[in-house]
């Protein structure tokens, strides 16, 4: 287990670069990668990580404006803040996901569709 709290502290660590340069598809796929092992093993944090996928996956439908890139967005982004909350300190990369949480929190803020 101790490989993959490596792996998810470089990926929690490049989707809040990969956030910051509004590369957001690229963001999703930085987490998924680790998300998949996490949620193979039913991982308590399976859950907090498929959030912030789909975060990132929210702000990617407003990115390219597509037809209903609102509502998409706006539907997707309901799974990030069902688990936000499961951040709680004591857990692997705590600071992190903060960090992460903060900056999706920032760029929703710009977002007129959340408001």
């Amino acid at each position: 287990m101790p490989t993959l709290h490596i792996e998810l502290e470089y990926a929690l660590k490049n989707y809040i670069a990969l956030l910051s340069s509004e590369e957001y598809f690229n963001a999703h796929e930085v987490l998924e990668a680790v998300w998949h092992p996490l949620r193979l093993r039913d991982h308590p944090l399976k859950n907090l990580v498929k959030g912030l996928i789909n975060a990132a996956i929210a702000f990617e439908h407003l990115k390219r404006d597509r037809i209903d890139a609102s509502i998409r967005a706006r539907k997707v982004i309901t799974t990030y803040e069902r688990y936000r909350d499961l951040s709680q300190q004591g857990i692997v990369n705590y600071e992190l996901f903060e960090d992460a949480i903060q900056k999706v929190e920032t760029i929703k803020q710009a977002c007129r569709v959340f408001k």
